[in-house]
Parts: structure tokens; sequence; C-alpha cells
């Protein structure tokens, strides 16, 4: 990841209050990540609402709405990123119920971010990977075996064009070389003998 030269990196946001600490991560993560910095829980919520955010890293502990009643906002919304806690406070066995992704400890040393961060947006790119070959191949069938002008008129069927579209640049984003995954997929004849 970072080395990319047609595709746009993965998106991250930090969330920390401490403005120091916010922009100390987020220039950890320079050429990984296009990275997004906010102080605030309000304003991540606004952010994570405005664009395609493929990794948060998110303090628990800030006032107003805090780390923790952001992680359920965004559970509660179907935040379909990868989240990673990045806190001073320490876990306990309420950690087994949180929605998040992984927990980093401070303070956090530069690789470590860098790590976590990385292993985030692989374990995502091969998700949509996945989430985008099994709607491809459903469309590819039909594509296959209806009329275009039967295509062209169905909503469903231009809906999940357009996610497969999605989908595709999502995971070209987040993994260093799909190209032979896709490559492998396309070889597949979806028609009827």
């Amino acid at each position: 990841m970072g080395d990319r030269t047609d595709e746009p990196l993965p998106r991250a946001l930090v969330v920390d209050d401490e403005k120091q600490v916010a922009d100390a991560y987020a220039l950890r993560l320079r050429g990984l990540c296009a990275v997004d910095t906010v102080y605030g829980g309000e304003p991540a919520l606004s952010a994570v609402a405005e664009g395609d955010v493929d990794v948060v890293l998110l303090d628990r502990h800030m006032p107003g709405l805090s780390g923790d009643d952001v992680l359920d906002a965004l559970d509660d919304r179907g935040f379909d990123g990868r989240v990673i806690m990045v806190t001073a406070i320490d876990p306990g066995f309420d950690v087994l119920d949180m929605p998040f992704d992984d927990y980093l400890c401070k303070p956090v040393e530069r690789e470590d971010v860098r790590t976590a961060v990385e292993q985030q947006c692989t374990t995502l790119g091969y998700e949509t990977l996945g989430e985008y070959f099994s709607l491809e191949a459903k469309r590819r069938v039909i594509e296959a075996e209806l009329p275009a002008e039967r295509l062209e008129d169905h909503e469903g069927y231009r809906d999940a064009t357009t996610r497969a579209e999605r989908l595709e640049r999502r995971a070209r984003r987040l993994l260093d070389d799909p190209a032979a995954l896709f490559e492998r997929f396309d070889s597949v004849s979806r028609e009827s003998r």
C-alpha cells in the first residue's frame, strides 16, 4: 500500500480531541493513506457521512460525544469501514462487546499505527473484493443471458451495476495489486451452454 500510481490511496479519518495528537497520527500515515483529521465526535460523524472513509482511528475519551458514542453511532449507521481505537483508556472486559476492529493503547509507536492501518485496509479490501465478486457474478450471469434492452429497463440491475463499480474502485484503492484476482474472475465463463 502507498506505492500506487493509478489508484487513489485508502482514506483514513483520525479523530482525537487533542489536536497535536491527531495531527501527529495524520503525519504518521502520510504516503499510506489520504488522511482527514477532526478534533471531536460530532465532526467525526459528519466526516464519515460526507465521504468514503475506509479506516477511522478513534480516541475513546473526548468531551461531548465520546469515542464510545461515535463507535455506537457508526455501528447504528452501518458504517462499512474499519475502526481502530487509539486511546489512553486501559481496556476492560467491556471491549469484548464493542464494534471496533483493533485497539491501540497510547502512546503508540509510528510503525504500530501504520501497520494497524495497513492491516485494516487489507482486511477491508478483501472483504470488499468478496462482496464485489458475489455481486458481479450475479450481474454478469444476468448480462450473459438477457437482452441488453431488458437490462437497461431493470432498476435492480442498474443499481447492482453502480454498486459493483463502487466496490471495484474501493477494492483497488485498498489492495496493493488486485489485478490478478480481477483477471481470474473475468476468465470464468458465466453463459449457459
